[in-house]
């Protein structure tokens, strides 16, 4: 954990998905061929360039992330962000990325996502069930249609993040969508805050509403990083990363005798 916190050894360069068509930023190692990939999907109101930090540093460990920058007004599509997701992974896997030294390998695809895109890159995985080879959710966000329902669906193993405050939320179904995933990890994130990856939003805070939080990135990368590494690149330093069994520094395991919670229950617990 402490080592995947900070930056990784690869040089990192920056490219622009538009070549191919879709408005969106890709970071890469410096060269390497075979590399694993990931498409990187953005939460509600918070374009791609809110997570700068977080694509860095996955290309920094050597894996290439891509994020489109579509589904940015007040009511996007959970199913059109998923959908470009999808394509996202169709677009670094298929062409030689940077000048000519950095390639994907189709067999090295993953999905990640924060809020929104969270439960969208459920959705794209979904969608392309053979493709994507291991999917985070970073406290996913209620939408609708629901992730939970699609997460039933998906064999591709998972990370899914939640906050100590998911059981009270209205806005994260990071507890449902883990529950209906057989096959992924439930991580609760010690003083995690749900908006807290994203970066740049010293606004929202002047206005008293949650912006970005360092150790909820800091955290959140060190998991996010071994997972895919683990998964994508086969590395067994990284095992403990996909085991819902390992403890993990500021983490926790969530409840295993806890009940299902309702949204009647996140209702009633809003007003004690």
């Amino acid at each position: 954990m402490r080592s995947l916190a900070r930056r990784g050894p690869h040089r990192v360069l920056r490219g622009d998905l538009a070549f191919a068509g879709i408005p969106g930023v890709l970071y890469t190692p410096e060269s390497g061929f075979g590399l694993p990939g990931v498409a990187f999907g953005h939460d509600w109101l918070t374009g791609a360039d809110h997570y700068t930090a977080t694509l860095e540093h996955l290309a920094s460990w050597g894996v290439v992330a891509a994020a489109p920058n579509t589904g940015l007004g007040p009511a996007p599509s959970v199913l059109d962000l998923g959908h470009n997701l999808a394509v996202t992974l169709d677009v670094i896997s298929g062409v030689r990325l940077g000048p000519g030294r950095i390639s994907v390998s189709p067999d090295r695809l993953g999905l990640a996502g924060h809020g929104l895109g969270a439960s969208a890159a459920v959705f794209a995985a979904a969608e392309r069930p053979q493709v994507a080879r291991a999917v985070a959710a970073v406290f996913p966000s209620v939408t609708r249609p629901s992730a939970e329902a699609v997460a039933a669906r998906l064999t591709a193993p998972g990370l899914v993040l939640a906050t100590p405050k998911d059981a009270t939320s209205l806005r994260t179904d990071a507890l449902e969508v883990a529950r209906a995933w057989d096959g992924s990890v439930l991580r609760v994130v010690k003083k995690a805050d749900a908006a807290g990856l994203a970066e740049k939003r010293r606004l929202r805070r002047m206005l008293g509403i949650a912006g970005s939080n360092t150790r909820t990135q800091r955290t959140v990368r060190a998991l996010l990083t071994g997972f895919l590494l683990f998964h994508l690149t086969g590395d067994k330093t990284y095992r403990a990363f996909a085991d819902a069994d390992a403890a993990l520094p500021r983490t926790e395991k969530p409840d295993p005798d806890a009940p299902p919670v309702t949204a009647e229950d996140r209702i009633v617990a809003l007003f004690r």
